[in-house]
């Protein structure tokens, strides 16, 4: 019985991509900026090899996984390619975005559809789009509807005033709306509580309505072959549900790690797919490079107990799907390179695997470890370099 499992460390990139620029993200490097932290103490992460990856500097001499740099080949920078090209998708075309807020004709439809009317439709910080219309959305009713760099149309309301369960029919509405040209990637529920004497806050009941891949990806060939594909946290949502035989949905990464941990006394064969969005969400986006710090610190200790439990048939790896730096004036994702640890009993040593092209070759990587065609997919397998 073979087990890969596989954890993204959302928005932990390790330097700019060549074509950073295009993105305005030159000098990005979210792990340089965490790792100055007084807060930050990863030895785990150190002994399995984290910073001997190229140009990451402050490496030991003999790291226990093997490792490598991972560029991006998809066109954006954003959750949804990212994690569809670790899935094997590369995205050559870029999801819409709006800088200006959305088309009249698009927020005119969500009003008629919804009965209600929309605040603001521009791009904002998630924090600050409450705190500046948190007031107006309880008096008059209508939803904040905001956006950013990437690709979504984000949804806030008071838990209060507007029940979970009609805001994410509001989602489902603004879903079937977007398509075609506006197809953007994710149409995200933000609801949250709070008052403006004593500030509103944002709930874990977020979920995202997510664009399904549009190609065959890693997660629908494991399934096609019987294999088990289990999803922990953002994963089903990243991937509108398709290709997954289980699901576990988590309100941090404290329980998303919990939940890992758990699923280790599970005996099934095949992929634990697991997004741990604090880091992206919580820390990266408020430009909170001591939370984000903590964070990685939390994650190390966690992966310490996670790594006493495996088996010898288990692999694990380690990875992210873009960046995040917290030290720039930007509360955006950034271009940048991401790591990548594979380790396990079956896998060598301390072999530097260098910088891939494309986060995909994860994906080649892992069906050739279970012996699954993998077919239209993207990415070049590294298996047999690793594999002892």
């Amino acid at each position: 019985m073979k087990r890969v499992f596989l954890i993204v460390i959302d928005s932990c990139g390790i330097g700019a991509l060549p074509d950073a620029k295009l993105w305005n993200d030159e000098g990005s490097n979210t792990l340089r900026a965490i790792r100055n932290s007084k807060h930050f103490f990863c030895p785990k992460l150190k002994e399995l090899g984290l910073f001997n990856i190229d140009t990451v500097g402050g490496g030991i001499e003999s790291p226990k996984a093997s490792f490598a740099r991972m560029g991006e080949l998809s066109n954006g920078k954003d959750t949804t390619v990212g994690h569809w090209e670790i899935a094997g998708i590369i995205s050559h075309n870029a999801l819409p975005t709006y800088p200006d807020g959305f088309p009249t004709s698009i927020i005119e439809e969500f009003e008629k559809r919804t009965g209600r009317g929309v605040l603001c439709n521009q791009p904002y910080s998630g924090t600050d789009v409450i705190r500046d219309y948190g007031e107006e959305h309880i008096r008059t009713g209508k939803l904040i509807v905001y956006t950013s760099q990437d690709s979504v149309f984000q949804i806030a309301a008071h838990e209060d005033h507007v029940p979970i369960d009609e805001l994410y029919k509001y989602c489902q509405i603004a879903r079937e709306i977007l398509v075609g040209e506006h197809s953007v990637g994710r149409i995200i529920a933000r609801p949250f509580v709070g008052d403006k004497v004593n500030g509103f806050t944002r709930t874990a009941n977020r979920h995202d309505f997510s664009l399904a891949p549009q190609k065959t990806t890693m997660l629908d060939l494991l399934k096609e072959n019987g294999l088990d594909v289990i999803s922990v946290g953002k994963i089903y949502d990243i991937f509108a549900g398709v290709g997954l035989t289980e699901i576990h949905r988590t309100v941090s990464n404290a329980d998303g790690m919990e939940k890992v941990i758990a699923l280790q006394d599970k005996d099934f064969n095949g992929l634990c797919f697991v997004n741990l969005v604090d880091f992206d969400s919580k820390y990266g986006h408020r430009n909170d490079i001591d939370g984000y710090a903590r964070a990685m610190t939390e994650f190390d200790s966690a992966l310490d107990v996670f790594i006493k439990n495996m088996r010898e048939e288990d692999m694990l790896i380690i990875t992210a799907d873009h960046g995040c730096d917290p030290l720039t004036p930007s509360t955006d994702h950034s271009r940048e390179y991401v790591p990548m640890l594979i380790y396990g009993e079956m896998i060598k040593s301390g072999i530097n695997l260098g910088t891939r092209k494309s986060f995909s070759d994860i994906s080649a990587t892992i069906l050739e470890y279970f012996d699954v065609d993998k077919k239209e997919t993207s990415g070049r397998s590294f298996l047999k370099e690793v594999l002892k």
